[in-house]
């Protein structure tokens, strides 16, 4: 399954019956709250951008249950689905995706800028790649504090090119980091192909260069994420250092709402619909004896269900008050600056 230049690892197996189901829960809740996204935006509930990621629903809950709730995650603008998975509500983040002072930032940060601390969220971030540096930093802060604390960085195969990856691989490398870095290659940076982008489309090759471990996943695949994860996460739990995960997977819908998607072919969307990772899980738990029709169903509507309440909750949430507009704000003391 991988590259090890660090030394082999032990993969767990995806244990199915205490965490298949919880999964395939948070996926279908995922995709619910996703897929809603752009009617809120044509409805004007949303102002600026929002980036749904739909059909990547996979990659989130596999890194995520392998985590633990004080272990800490930086996302990226398309980062709904990491919240979610990592234990977010979802009214108070639709609420803050709404603008709206019940939303976890109260309203300031949006879709883009969402930031959970109580779960470990250390932010979504519209900045591409930003959420390499934070991880990176919060996973040196474990370290000197001396707790077991892992950080993830979730980022997309644009970011890969940024220097920012190949500075905190490098670092994370020397120090030995506790900190797991997740590409999310949904094969295009906003419209732009991945194979018109790389010299060499086999990502898993950048942390060779810094002696790291890394391991090209199947992100339609759950289970195959949760024990690529599992296995990183071990490594870093136990001063073993950062590892790479390359999760090959694919946004159903354009980059952001209102996407023109003229870019890419309806052939080539079709293609990997047909690998949706839910029905994936669904069939998986089926086969194994785990679920009948009536829990399938009961999936879908529990997950139907709470993207309601948290509309009617965000629905619900007034905007915040002008007065509370520098608050939160980092501000200099501007008595000092006058001295």
């Amino acid at each position: 399954m991988a590259n090890h230049p660090g030394g082999t690892t032990v993969v767990t197996d995806f244990p199915y019956p205490r965490l298949g189901r919880h999964a395939l829960d948070l996926m279908r809740l995922i995709r619910e709250f996703e897929s809603r996204l752009a009617g809120y935006a044509a409805a004007g509930l949303i102002r600026g951008s929002t980036h749904p990621g739909v059909g990547m629903e996979a990659v989130a809950v596999g890194v995520a249950i392998a985590l633990r709730t004080d272990d800490t995650i930086a996302s990226t603008h398309r980062g709904h689905a990491h919240c979610l998975a990592k234990g977010a509500e979802p009214g108070r983040l639709l609420a803050e995706i709404f603008g709206r002072s019940d939303g976890y930032c109260g309203g300031k940060g949006g879709s883009m800028h969402a930031g959970v601390a109580p779960h470990g969220i250390l932010g979504t971030n519209g900045i591409v790649g930003a959420s390499i540096g934070v991880a990176t930093g919060a996973a040196l802060a474990a370290q000197l504090r001396g707790q077991d604390n892992v950080s993830v960085a979730f980022f997309g195969d644009g970011a890969i090119n940024q220097g920012i990856f190949h500075e905190s691989l490098n670092l994370a490398a020397i120090w030995s980091l506790p900190v797991i870095y997740v590409c999310e290659n949904n094969q295009y940076a906003q419209s732009a192909a991945l194979r018109d982008m790389v010299a060499n489309p086999d990502l898993t090759a950048r942390a060779n260069a810094y002696g790291i471990p890394t391991h090209a996943v199947d992100g339609m695949d759950v289970a195959a994420v949760y024990r690529a994860a599992a296995s990183a996460v071990g490594r870093a739990r136990t001063g073993q250092g950062p590892t790479l995960l390359v999760a090959d997977t694919y946004r159903f819908l354009g980059h952001m709402v209102g996407d023109t998607e003229i870019y890419r072919d309806s052939a080539e969307v079709d293609r990997w619909r047909a690998r949706d990772p839910i029905p994936r899980l669904t069939a998986e738990l089926v086969e194994r004896g785990l679920m009948g029709p009536d829990a399938v169903e009961t999936v879908e509507r529990a997950a139907t269900q709470l993207v309601d309440q948290a509309e009617e909750f965000a629905r619900r949430s007034a905007a915040p008050p002008v007065a509370t507009a520098y608050l939160d704000v980092y501000q200099p003391d501007v008595h000092q600056e006058a001295r």
